[in-house]
């Protein structure tokens, strides 16, 4: 009798258990609702000092009357708003004017006659300043200590999801995981504005401008790593476009003046090269220029450009001036803004005790720096 009673027991107890799963899981199961932006941790580029524009998209699987939303956080009134709404294809969206600030949250409704049948909430999302970031290995993670955002307000996007942009950041194209300088970066932007940092990291290391060409491009000499170049039948070398597709695919993700400018280190690999690698400083302007002028073309706005001085190798070879002055020259002749020296981050600032190309940690937090130092003189003037 005890083992039939606790035989019984069990089974009734799986039977009420699977009941509970079943109901659990239902709405599991059921997507009410779907938001594509905003994503939680994402940051929208600011329209003024004072301004900026949420985006609301998304799509109602149930049947529904009415979507609303609301924005919470810091002083906004939180007042729920009737969203644009096709009950056709259930497809909802709305452009919501929201003070520069953040993380707020946005919380959304669906309604059926009345009734509240759904809730859908995005617990961090900001307006402030976004940057794409490109170029080779200095613009990624091949720093020596993986950095984290200390005021916690720096965020990255992958091209599929946003985060805290704690190293290493992702979506860039050579998968590169230790450290960068985008923390430090963020952080400092955020200690002067108060605002929501958002970065989009895109480089790949050991990359030459030339392999940066968009598809089909003409390239005079190989560089000294030849992936992304292709060789013709007749000896002929173009780029494949991988690399500058791929900076443009985040650039139309992030969408027309939906980030502030493209920071732009790169050059090591183009300094000091062998003879049969070597390209002039006349030929690395050039290209470069023409890589700037096609990504404005094609995402069809002036994207603002800042170029980095950029071309140690090691102690001993801690500049090539020729491709110092091509990179100067794009300053000076408006086609780019005006970015770091970071040549004079010298051996106190290397990995491998001095003897890298890469930056250790100090080297990584002060190359932030000097990177929101040029930024910070542009967005005073243009926030004025």
């Amino acid at each position: 009798m005890i083992v039939f009673r606790s035989c019984f027991a069990t089974k009734l107890n799986l039977y009420i258990l699977l009941l509970l799963l079943a109901t659990l899981r239902l709405p599991a199961q059921t997507t009410l609702a779907t938001l594509s932006s905003p994503l939680d941790y994402q940051v929208f580029q600011r329209q003024s000092r004072q301004q900026g524009t949420i985006l609301i998209r998304g799509r109602v699987s149930v049947p529904a009357d009415r979507v609303e939303a609301r924005i919470v956080g810091q002083s906004l009134p939180s007042k729920w708003k009737r969203l644009t709404f096709d009950s056709t294809t259930g497809d909802f969206r709305s452009d919501a004017p929201t003070p520069a600030g953040g993380f707020y949250s946005v919380e959304v409704k669906l309604l059926r006659k009345s009734r509240t049948v759904a809730e859908l909430t995005v617990p961090h999302v900001g307006v402030g300043e976004v940057f794409l970031i490109s170029g080779q290995s200095n613009s990624t993670n091949y720093g020596e200590v993986p950095q984290t955002t200390e005021t916690g307000m720096v965020t990255t996007f992958s091209g599929e999801a946003w985060q805290l942009a704690n190293d290493p950041q992702p979506g860039t194209q050579d998968n590169s995981k230790k450290g960068s300088f985008a923390p430090s970066f963020g952080d400092a932007l955020y200690r002067k504005y108060h605002v929501p940092i958002g970065i989009a990291s895109v480089g790949h290391g050991s990359t030459s401008v030339r392999q940066w060409l968009p598809t089909g491009e003409r390239v005079e000499v190989m560089p000294t790593m030849t992936k992304y170049i292709l060789k013709g039948n007749d000896g002929s070398l173009t780029s494949d476009g991988t690399l500058f597709n791929g900076m443009m695919a985040r650039i139309h993700q992030l969408g027309p003046h939906g980030f502030r400018a493209i920071l732009w280190h790169q050059g090591e690999s183009d300094s000091h090269q062998p003879p049969e690698h070597e390209i002039s400083g006349e030929t690395y302007r050039r290209m470069l220029e023409h890589v700037i002028l096609t990504t404005r073309k094609q995402a069809g706005w002036d994207i603002p450009w800042f170029v980095a001085q950029a071309s140690y190798h090691t102690p001993e070879d801690t500049s090539t001036p020729a491709i110092r002055e091509s990179q100067r020259s794009l300053w000076q002749a408006g086609i780019a803004l005006e970015g770091p020296d970071t040549d004079t981050l010298t051996a106190a600032y290397r990995q491998n005790n001095g003897k890298g190309t890469h930056l250790n940690d100090a080297g990584l937090k002060l190359h932030g720096q000097m990177w929101a130092h040029q930024v910070e003189l542009y967005l005073d003037e243009v926030l004025r």
